[in-house]
């Protein structure tokens, strides 16, 4: 036992917490009455049946005691195993309880829930604080049958009856919350840990089991000490016997329950002394009173790969950003954080010693969310090598060139077209060059028809004779001649400038 009381659940009580009202004269008496030798206490984890010596009322028992006020929730099992005249002795023990306890608003408040396979909360709290109305509505309950779903009870208690909206007192009243469960069976679902969760929420739990009920299961849903919060019956028929003994627990007059003893937390009563415990997760300090909080959390004392987080005198683990936490609740593993759905990328997404960064496909850009992305204008000036015109086509462009040039073979360049060579022109005689377009004429005696490319002799008043039109026919022929050759010069130049472009190229690479 640590300070007097190890391996008790958090948050319970050890003793059941009372106080006698009565008079200093009643008080004394009661006092020699627990002197070593004056009585016994059963050990009532044993499985022995309550018989001889074992009375449901001795003396001033029939009386009401002056107990500390309780908030006390009765749990009664009803499933198919219990027939229907034990169900009514069930109804007795609940009546002939009612009949012990100091019941008002202001004193013990009681509630009662029926379970089976469901849970029906027969009246809670808040609703009745005279016991003729309690006992009435006792008399009135129907069992409920199949199953025994003794962990869902006590859930359902946490839940719906142990709330201020349903009678219990707030917390700095310091009533006692106490349940106690009455069942003959095995519960059928996981009733240990919601009983861990009560006795942790302040609950006290003690349990009753009749004939067939599993003493494992009775022990790991009742509070510390065992021997004092678990009892067995062999039947029914004596159940009600059981008020004597929570007669005396509620009733016992005791330093812990007196409220004169200076425990910080917990108070365990040791013969006719006590001694002091503490909740899960802190510790008795030196002075054997106080408590201090335990650091679950300290070097060494925690299986956290990297973060501990102190939990209610526990602790869980968990990890740094970009870690996620493996399957053991301990040790952690590098995220993902570039798995669909888990980053905000419109596009690429670029992970980066636990964090991670946004990019962009080629021919986009990312904008300044560091998000999202936009097309890149790939004909803006700089991004390009074309020599006169760039056409963008959606993520690429091509080059091309202004009217009257052409695209050289590298795809980027641009040379002059010739557009009067031989078959790029249709005037009908003189083709003349004007920027990269050009305009028919005709030979000296014709005049361009509206066409603007055939000709037409020209109409004159004077007679011209057969030598002058010979000589216009062999100046004409001569303008050919000559026109001819220039163009083809032209082309002869043309050809040897590409050439001596390909033959720098090639001194360039050399």
């Amino acid at each position: 036992m640590r300070g007097g009381g190890a391996g008790r659940q958090g948050g319970t009580m050890r003793r059941p917490l009372g106080i006698l009202g009565c008079c200093p004269v009643l008080l004394l008496l009661l006092l020699l009455l627990l002197q070593p030798g004056a009585r016994s206490v059963p050990h009532r984890l044993r499985r022995q049946p309550l018989g001889s010596g074992f009375s449901g009322s001795h003396g001033a028992a029939d009386s009401a005691c002056k107990n500390r006020p309780l908030d006390l929730v009765f749990i009664i099992d009803s499933s198919r195993s219990v027939r229907p005249e034990e169900f009514e002795k069930v109804k007795v023990f609940l009546s002939k309880m009612i009949d012990t306890l100091d019941v008002g608003e202001r004193t013990t408040r009681v509630a009662v829930m029926n379970y089976a396979s469901t849970v029906k909360v027969e009246f809670p709290l808040r609703t009745y604080f005279d016991k003729a109305s309690m006992k009435d509505a006792i008399s009135h309950i129907q069992p409920l049958s199949a199953g025994t779903m003794t962990g869902l009870a006590i859930q359902t208690a946490m839940d719906e009856v142990f709330t201020e909206e349903m009678g219990t007192r707030p917390a700095n009243f310091n009533i006692p919350k106490v349940v106690i469960v009455v069942t003959d069976g095995r519960p059928q679902d996981q009733v240990q840990d919601v009983a861990a969760s009560a006795r942790t929420a302040g609950i006290e739990i003690y349990a009753v089991g009749v004939d067939r009920a599993d003493m494992q299961s009775l022990r790991v849903m009742a509070s510390e000490p065992l021997d004092e919060h678990v009892f067995y019956v062999e039947t029914y028929g004596v159940i009600e016997k059981l008020t004597s003994k929570f007669r005396e627990t509620f009733c016992a007059a005791n330093t812990c329950a007196l409220g004169t003893h200076d425990c910080e937390q917990v108070c365990v009563s040791n013969g006719g002394s006590y001694l002091c415990d503490c909740f899960e997760g802190y510790t008795l300090n030196p002075d054997k009173r106080t408590c201090s909080v335990v650091d679950v959390c300290a070097p060494g004392k925690h299986e956290c790969d990297q973060i501990c987080v102190s939990n209610n005198g526990s602790y869980v683990c968990e990890c740094y950003e970009g870690y996620t936490l493996n399957p053991d609740k301990k040790t952690c593993s590098a995220m993902d954080l570039c798995a669909p759905g888990r980053h905000d990328c419109a596009q690429v997404c670029r992970q980066t010693d636990g964090s991670y960064s946004c990019d962009c496909f080629e021919g986009f850009t990312l904008n300044p969310d560091k998000k999202t992305c936009s097309a890149v204008d790939m004909c803006a000036p700089g991004r390009h090598d074309c020599e006169q015109v760039c056409v963008r086509d959606d993520l690429f462009y091509t080059c091309d060139c202004y009217q009257g040039y052409t695209l050289n073979p590298d795809k980027k360049s641009c040379s002059r077209i010739d557009v009067c060579a031989p078959g790029t022109h249709d005037c009908e005689q003189v083709c003349v060059s004007n920027e990269g377009s050009y305009t028919c004429d005709c030979y000296e005696g014709f005049t361009l028809n509206p066409d603007e490319k055939t000709c037409s002799r020209a109409s004159t008043s004077s007679l011209v004779t057969t030598e002058e039109a010979c000589k216009c026919e062999a100046i004409a022929a001569l303008q050919d001649s000559v026109t001819s050759r220039l163009q083809a010069l032209s082309t002869k130049l043309d050809e040897v400038s590409e050439k001596l472009q390909a033959y720098q190229e090639r001194q360039q690479v050399v």
